[in-house]
């Protein structure tokens, strides 16, 4: 088990696994779907709402090592677990950024054994909230934080470091992670305003920066969503209740 440290990531390398991920998953326009706030959405521990995008199963069959174990729900419905701090992936497992392994049954999460939403939410004010589920038959892990990419954006948002979890966000297969997204600044000191019609999510491997495998392009309502200069991300959790009042 181990405990995730983050390297200070630098704006070229991450660009660079931003804009080279593979897409993996396609998404259909959200017309009209609700936008909940975060408390809302809590209260049932999902945001799955409007399409999805990147819902491909991998391989092989196992159930989570490491020590990761997989709890659920009074109606049985699976929730996250992280990771105990300081359990290293087995290099010997052979964990594979497709969705696959050789040797152990962990793997990581990407757009080839999730779903991806992005639902804008009312409150807190201009933020896009994040959710992964787990679709494949093994247990997957989201080291760090989401990579976004709006259109044919050349900058790379940065996390806010606040946000980092104890431990590497580990999902059962049909459990849900989540992230948050700052689209702009509240006081207006964002610069740069424009409107994003599509978003392409892509995942990091082990090694900051690196990449984790296929990205997900998650629907984006019809009239796309606006960002500016302030945009920022938390790191994937476990939970909502970690970003609530983020």
């Amino acid at each position: 088990m181990r405990h995730i440290r983050l390297l200070a990531a630098t704006g070229t390398a991450v660009a660079a696994l931003s804009l080279t991920a593979c897409d993996g998953g396609t998404g259909t326009k959200d017309e009209g779907a609700s936008r909940p706030t975060v408390a809302e959405t809590g209260a049932s521990r999902t945001a799955e709402g409007g399409a999805t995008t990147g819902g491909g199963k991998d391989s092989g069959n196992g159930d989570s090592t490491g020590g990761s174990t997989a709890g659920s729900t009074a109606d049985g419905t699976p929730v996250a677990r992280t990771r105990a701090p300081g359990a290293r992936p087995n290099a010997s497992a052979g964990h594979s950024t497709k969705g696959t392994s050789t040797g152990g049954s962990v793997v990581l999460c990407n757009g080839a054994n999730t779903s991806v939403t992005a639902q804008p939410l009312n409150r807190p004010l201009n933020h896009l909230l994040l959710t992964v589920k787990n679709t494949g038959g093994k247990t997957c892990e989201l080291p760090y934080y989401p990579v976004l990419r709006f259109d044919e954006m050349q900058w790379v948002p940065q996390a806010d470091r606040d946000t980092q979890p104890q431990a590497v966000v580990s999902l059962a297969p049909g459990a849900s992670a989540y992230a948050a997204a700052l689209l702009s600044a509240a006081d207006g000191s964002g610069t740069g305003g424009t409107t994003g019609h599509k978003l392409t999510v892509a995942f990091q491997g082990y090694t900051p920066n690196s990449s984790g495998g296929p990205s997900a392009t998650p629907a984006l309502p019809a009239k796309g969503v606006s960002y500016d200069s302030s945009l920022k991300v938390t790191y994937w959790q476990q939970d909502l209740d970690s970003i609530d009042s983020w």
